[in-house]
């Protein structure tokens, strides 16, 4: 299992901006490079839906409902992959989580909060 500790989760306005992160603390650089990083989020009585994912090396996918707002990236020096959310939607709320997968197993964070207001 892989240590992933999210973070960014705030309350926003529609139409704002939030950037969370993800870090894998106690995975050497060189092994983290080796994942497929992913965002997930989960709205209150809905599943659990991914929504950005970026291998390495390799293009980054998007679900269509935050595709063109949201924005993945990743940074295998400082362990870290990072959503860039821009346009806000209320339907946006939900809990963020980041998931490693390696090769199919697949490690998650604890997830973050993020609340978007109308």
């Amino acid at each position: 299992q892989v240590q992933l500790v999210e973070s960014g989760g705030d309350l926003a306005q529609a139409g704002g901006s939030l950037r969370l992160s993800c870090k894998a603390p106690r995975t050497i650089f060189s092994v983290f490079r080796g994942f497929t990083m992913e965002w997930y989020r989960q709205a209150p009585g809905k599943e659990r839906e991914l929504i950005a994912s970026v291998g390495d090396p390799g293009s980054a996918k998007y679900a269509e409902s935050v595709k063109g707002r949201f924005t993945i990236t990743r940074d295998n020096s400082q362990k870290v992959v990072r959503l860039q959310m821009s346009s806000l939607k209320p339907e946006d709320t939900a809990i963020y989580y980041c998931a490693a997968d390696e090769g199919g197993r697949r490690s998650w964070g604890r997830g973050t909060q993020v609340t978007v207001s109308s």
